[in-house]
């Protein structure tokens, strides 16, 4: 936007800027970001993928552990990054001089040259998870030592401590207002919320409309998980995915959270490997998703409010363990081919 104009004098130019400003920070107009998994032994380097990130304007990352390969090759950047604590790590990072030595070798070195965002605390950790349960008493100690040691060293409010939970720890999501966090789940997520609104740090949580359609198709259209279905349905809603986080911010709202902001820290479909896995649907998912977030409208329950969000995942990843699908969610393929096409 060109704000030169002959008839401006300084003093208004100036007022215009802090105006332009101003509602940059009310509608709050975020980027699209990518997580960026690395099961794969056919990917290429941590600097190919960060220059490729660059060169398509990609301007968030999410990584799942931290790596000093990847820092590096993110120096200068503008790139903003949230870095796991992986979950088997959370039982050390309850100790709080092993959370100050993790921050101290992983985030302070590259603090003035990476810029971080968050730190992620955990991943979908639930007591209703055979294979996170382990880690529900982890979480919460972890998560506030890791934000009392960034604090420690200056990074406090640059850099926020929060957790990643998903749509798993839900019940009565329908209409989404009613969300609340299942019984099981509240143990971790109460104090997890009750943290988070007193820090003024955002939960973050991944959001998958492709799963819960799967789960679902004689009750769910394609067209309302698709982003394509051009009416609202019975309780206000066009789409599955702000369903979903309607529900995730209601429950946040219960456990004492009405002012936690939530950030889509995974969302996305997969182009093959099982039940409505395409690449027309991955495609129409991706770009609709992609228009959604930068229209900046909102959801029913909070509109005008931007919605942070992160696409997963970077690549097709061929060694991704699990379900065949979990193979095929990249927006890249290996050979750094772009599958959609996609406008970050």
């Amino acid at each position: 936007m060109a704000l030169q104009h002959p008839l401006l004098c300084k003093s208004s130019m100036a007022a215009l800027i802090l105006l332009l400003v101003g509602l940059l920070h009310i509608t709050g107009v975020e980027s699209i970001g990518v997580c960026y998994g690395k099961n794969g032994n056919n990917l290429p380097s941590d600097t190919e993928t960060i220059n490729l990130m660059k060169s398509n304007g990609i301007q968030g990352l999410r990584v799942y552990a931290a790596d000093t390969t990847v820092f590096n090759a993110l120096k200068g950047s503008n790139i903003a990054v949230t870095v796991d604590v992986s979950n088997p790590k959370l039982k050390e990072l309850t100790n709080a001089a092993q959370a100050k030595a993790w921050v101290q070798n992983n985030i302070v070195p590259y603090a003035n040259n990476v810029k971080f965002k968050y730190i992620a605390v955990g991943n979908e950790v639930y007591a209703g998870n055979s294979e996170t349960a382990q880690y529900v008493d982890s979480v919460m100690p972890a998560l506030r030592n890791v934000h009392n040691a960034l604090a420690a060293f200056g990074l406090q409010g640059k850099i926020k401590a929060t957790t990643a939970t998903y749509s798993a720890v839900l019940t009565n999501t329908y209409p989404p207002n009613q969300g609340v966090f299942q019984e099981n789940a509240k143990k971790l997520m109460v104090p997890v919320v009750q943290f988070l609104a007193q820090t003024g740090n955002p939960l973050l949580a991944n959001i998958y409309p492709y799963f819960s359609y799967r789960g679902n198709p004689s009750q769910i259209p394609l067209s309302y998980a698709l982003f394509t279905d051009p009416n609202p349905n019975s309780v206000g809603y066009r789409n599955l995915f702000d369903a979903l986080l309607d529900s995730m911010y209601a429950a946040v709202q219960k456990a004492g959270g009405p002012n936690v902001p939530i950030v889509v820290s995974e969302t996305g479909w997969p182009s093959a490997g099982g039940f409505a896995a395409t690449m027309q649907n991955a495609a129409t998912y991706y770009r609709n998703l992609i228009a959604h977030v930068k229209g900046n409208a909102g959801t029913p329950m909070k509109p005008g409010r931007s919605i942070e969000t992160y696409l997963f995942a970077m690549y097709d990843e061929n060694q991704k363990p699990g379900d065949q699908v979990e193979k095929h969610f990249g927006v890249y393929r290996p050979d750094k081919s772009s599958k959609y096409q996609l406008q970050f």
